[in-house]
């Protein structure tokens, strides 16, 4: 899939993660958003997400292969997340996960519920 830059959600300065304002939306209550809707919008984007949080991976056959950044992972190979999915697994470690928001999570090290604020965010999901 190729996506122009200009007309991604992800790219440019609304792809960062801001971990600050995805926690503040938790703490100010704002409307509950499903973990299925983020899940779902998230879908069509995840291979450029993927580029983004983890940019110098490669896809191979249905995956996207990528060094993990939360240890200290010299080769590609053992760190794996579907490209359809957003699943992910690092075989080396046993760490896994269903889908975009779980990765988000793992990668920052913060919980699902900042994660999925944090994804909805970024994708322009409306939570108010």
């Amino acid at each position: 899939m190729n996506y122009k830059k200009d007309k991604s959600p992800v790219c440019g300065e609304a792809s960062t993660m801001n971990f600050a304002n995805a926690e503040n939306n938790v703490r100010r209550g704002k409307k509950q958003l499903s973990f299925e809707e983020v899940r779902d919008a998230a879908r069509p984007f995840i291979e450029q997400i993927l580029e983004r949080w983890l940019p110098h991976g490669k896809i191979q056959r249905n995956e996207y292969v990528a060094l993990n950044p939360t240890r200290s992972d010299r080769n590609l190979g053992s760190f794996t997340i579907n490209i359809y999915t957003g699943e992910w697994c690092d075989f080396a470690t046993s760490d896994k996960g269903g889908d975009i928001i779980s990765l988000a999570a793992y990668l920052q090290g913060i919980s699902q519920k900042e994660a999925l604020y944090l994804v909805a965010n970024m994708l322009g999901v409306r939570h108010d």
